[in-house]
C-alpha cells in the first residue's frame, strides 16, 4: 500500500502482518502482487509479508531497462531499503528468475527460496516466434480479447480452465490480463530475451523448495526438476491439476506447502 523509490524506479508494494520472519513475494509476467492474494492473506497471520510489483507491471512505474538482471537489482534494493534483513523469497515464473539471481548473488539477503513454475534456462527458441507475434499485437492494440484468449491457456492448466466451477475466477483473471497497458511489451521482451542462469544454480546455498504444476506448459515440470538437481539439497513438489499459476489454481495446496516450509525453516 505504498511506493518506494529504489534502483531508479518507483515500485509499488504492500506490507502485511507482523513477525520476525519476513516473506517477500515476487510475481509472474503479465500479473502483479495480486496473484498472491490467497498466500498473503494466509501467511500474514504469522509472518510479515511483502508483495511488490515489478517495474512496468501492476502499479509500479514503467521505466526501462526491463532485463532480468535489472529487475533482480530492483528486488535487492527493495529488501535493503526496507531493511528487511534475510527474507524468505517466493518467486513465480518471472519472480523465480529474480529469486534465483538474488539467492546466487546476494546470499546475505535470502534465508530460504521458494520457486514456483519457473526455469533457470533462457526462453526456448521454439517459443520466440509465438511470443514475439503476440507482443507485436499488444504493442499496437493492447491486450485485446483474442490475445488474452491465446495467453490464458499458457497461464493456467487446461483442466482448471475447463472446470465450470472456476468460471468466476477465470473471468476475473482474464480481466486482470486485459488491464495491462501496451507498455507491458517492455517487460515481456525482458523475459523472452533473458539469459539463462544454469551456471549460477550451484552458488545457491540457502534451503530451496521448487514447486510446479503437472500441467504447466510454459515452464514444464522438467524445468523444475533441472533446478532441483542444480541446487544442493533442493526439494521438489509437483501439484496435480495446476498449470503455470498454481498459487491461483490451487491456493489451499500452495498455502499449506508454504506454511509447512516456513515453519520448518524458523
Amino acid at each position: 500500500m505504498a511506493f518506494i523509490f529504489v534502483n531508479g524506479v518507483n515500485l509499488y508494494y504492500e506490507d502485511h502482518g507482523k513477525g520476525e520472519e519476513i516473506v517477500v513475494f515476487s510475481h509472474g509476467l503479465l500479473w502483479s502482487h495480486k496473484m498472491f492474494e490467497a498466500q498473503v492473506s494466509a501467511l500474514s497471520k504469522n509472518y510479515r509479508v511483502i508483495a511488490y510489483d515489478h517495474r512496468g507491471q501492476g502499479q509500479s512505474e514503467v521505466k526501462a531497462p526491463f532485463d532480468m538482471d535489472t529487475v533482480a537489482d530492483d528486488a535487492i534494493a527493495l529488501i535493503e531499503t526496507l531493511q528487511l534483513g534475510k527474507v524468505h523469497f517466493v518467486g513465480l515464473s518471472m519472480g523465480g528468475f529474480v529469486g534465483m539471481r538474488l539467492a546466487a548473488r546476494r546470499p546475505d539477503l535470502v534465508k530460504s527460496l521458494v520457486l514456483l513454475e519457473t526455469s533457470a534456462n533462457a526462453e526456448p527458441v521454439e517459443n520466440l516466434p509465438k511470443y514475439k507475434t503476440l507482443n507485436g499485437i499488444v504493442k499496437w492494440v493492447g491486450v485485446i480479447a483474442p490475445v488474452a484468449n491465446k495467453v490464458m491457456p499458457i497461464m493456467f492448466a487446461e483442466s482448471w480452465l475447463s472446470d465450470k466451477t472456476n468460471q468466476a475466477s477465470i473471468k476475473r483473471w482474464k480481466k486482470e490480463l486485459m488491464a495491462n497497458k501496451r507498455s507491458i511489451t517492455g517487460p515481456v521482451e525482458g523475459v523472452i530475451y533473458r539469459k539463462g542462469v544454469e551456471d549460477e544454480l550451484g552458488r545457491i546455498s540457502c534451503p530451496t523448495l521448487v514447486i510446479v504444476g503437472d500441467e504447466d506448459v510454459a515452464t514444464m515440470p522438467e524445468k523444475a526438476k533441472f533446478i532441483q538437481m542444480g541446487i544442493s539439497r533442493a526439494k521438489l513438489h509437483v501439484i496435480t491439476g495446476a498449470g503455470h499459476s498454481s498459487c491461483i489454481e490451487k491456493p489451499e495446496i500452495v498455502n499449506q506447502l508454504l506454511a509447512d516450509w516456513l515453519h520448518n525453516k524458523n
